[in-house]
């Protein structure tokens, strides 16, 4: 079976495409290389390698493709709100029409890489499937909006899932920092404070970046009509924390590292818990490998291993809007 992913050098790829490998599919690889230079350990090269935006792929770059795992977006909400236009060209329109080519292509399956910040801020204390969405970003709009287009491709021959994955973290490759745990413990590693820009209250669902990775595999292998047209959150109800619970685990952690609430950002408008049920309802035999302790402490091994020091944590290499400032133009087209 050949599998095309989309940013297969991004944080979630750089895990997907050997466990990908190791099951013995014929991987293919697009990534314009935005971030290259960015990872802190080598990557696992795919079989086949396209160095092209995907807005330019071509109905011939997917023939004989069966399934397509697209991942490859402007990741988070601010990098989304640097240039909400070019969000809009990437995350949105390249994915609606990757999916139009993917379909004309033949290609059987697509899974798009969703996100849980589409719901946004709620009272509600446990967000579903079918609760109303409250996408607040450039990001989340871009994400929302795509399933809905590719949604209404779906038909006997084309059969797109959507995974709504939790707030990514943990060790990869292609290491970010620019995410609130690996950000929190990398603040501690490098500069013996914990610095929470928040009150620490806003509640955030949170899920290893491999675990993603593995639900992407999952879902590739599971039953064509058990994931057909399926919306999907991607994590643990025991996985929604308050963003000062993951401080305080830190401070376990680097027990000499201080908490300190800067508040500068104010009160967050991303504040909410999301239920996890129906992922193991369709897929009962797919289970979380990382808990959020075993995670940090994985992650916490490895910046002690690699001397993650101050320069690390205030350079560029390793929190993406500061390099995309820099590499903004490769996407204007």
């Amino acid at each position: 079976m050949k599998v095309l992913v989309t940013g297969h050098n991004g944080y979630i790829g750089a895990h997907l495409v050997p466990l990908l490998k190791e099951k013995g599919y014929f991987v293919i690889g697009n990534d314009i290389n935005l971030f290259g230079g960015c990872e802190w350990e080598p990557l696992t090269k795919p079989d086949l390698e396209f160095n092209k935006d995907l807005r330019k792929l071509t109905v011939g770059d997917l023939a004989g493709v069966d399934c397509v795992i697209h991942l490859a977006a402007i990741s988070n909400d601010p990098m989304g709100d640097l240039n909400p236009d070019i969000t809009y060209k990437v995350n949105r329109d390249g994915s609606i029409r990757l999916a139009e080519i993917a379909k004309q292509a033949g290609v059987s399956r697509f899974l798009f890489s969703s996100s849980c910040s589409i719901y946004g801020k709620s009272d509600k204390p446990d967000m579903t499937e079918d609760d109303p969405t409250v996408p607040l970003t450039a990001y989340a709009i871009s994400k929302i909006e795509t399933e809905k287009a590719v949604m209404a491709m779906a038909d006997d021959k084309f059969s797109p899932s959507f995974l709504r994955n939790a707030t990514a973290y943990g060790h990869s490759a292609m290491l970010r920092i620019d995410l609130v745990v690996n950000n929190l413990l990398g603040c501690a590693v490098a500069r013996g404070d914990i610095r929470i820009m928040s009150d620490g209250s806003p509640w955030r669902p949170l899920v290893h970046c491999k675990d993603i990775a593995r639900a992407f595999v999952a879902f590739l292998e599971a039953p064509r009509e058990k994931v057909h047209k399926q919306v999907v959150n991607i994590g643990g109800n025991k996985e929604n924390y308050q963003v000062k619970d993951v401080g305080n685990l830190v401070q376990k952690l680097v027990p000499n590292a201080t908490i300190v609430y800067t508040g500068e950002v104010g009160a967050d408008s991303r504040d909410y818990k999301v239920n996890f049920d129906y992922l193991g309802i369709l897929l009962p035999d797919f289970k979380l490998e990382y808990t959020l302790e075993k995670g940090m402490e994985e992650l916490f091994q490895k910046y002690k291993e690699h001397h993650f020091s101050v320069s690390d944590f205030e350079g560029e290499q390793f929190v993406r809007l500061r390099t995309l400032k820099k590499r903004l133009s490769l996407l204007e087209v």
